[in-house]
């Protein structure tokens, strides 16, 4: 299992200890920064966390910021992404069983570091049921793919200061032995 984990300044600590958590599992992670408490937009981290799903092959993603909604809206933008924010560990297993979600988001503001952890474990030691659930991920599967739209320039036009972070945003990765 590879894992893409990824926070704002708010989630930075937790994130920390999440992968110290991970580390203490043998769990391979890639950390898409942010890599220090310097504010920073959350949406940044989501994205690269949701294109790491995506294009590089990794298993599932771990996003943490203030309260974990807004990386779960920014990273369900992309198409296969079902992030899932989490606030206590009940939530995030029917999130795997049930929904087959593969981006775990938690808020650093809403819960403590002893709740992450078991929110994580429970989500890693999670597996989608399918069966009965299966139809219903299809048909968000379905809604996702009929809506998907390109953005017009005038859009895009509308956030011209959206530039490059002047921070480090290279990944950081640990490899297990």
């Amino acid at each position: 299992m590879k894992i893409a984990i990824g926070s704002d300044h708010a989630g930075f600590r937790l994130k920390e200890q999440v992968k110290d958590y991970l580390d203490s599992r043998l769990i391979e992670y890639e950390d898409f920064g942010t890599f220090n408490e310097e504010s920073t937009d959350y949406p940044r981290y989501a994205e690269q966390v949701a294109k790491a799903i995506i294009n590089l092959g990794f298993d599932g993603g771990i996003l943490i910021c203030g309260t974990g909604i807004g990386m779960s809206i920014a990273a369900n933008k992309f198409p296969g992404i079902r992030a899932a924010a989490c606030s206590e560990p009940f939530s995030a297993i029917l999130s795997r069983r049930h929904n087959n979600s593969n981006v775990l988001c938690m808020g650093a503001r809403v819960i403590g570091s002893g709740m992450a952890m078991l929110i994580t474990e429970g989500w890693l030691n999670a597996t989608y049921e399918a069966g009965r659930h299966e139809r219903r991920v299809g048909m968000i599967t379905r809604m996702e793919q009929r809506n998907q739209t390109i953005v017009p320039p005038t859009i895009a036009a509308e956030f011209p200061n959206e530039t490059p972070e002047s921070q480090e945003t290279q990944p950081h990765s640990t490899q297990t032995p």
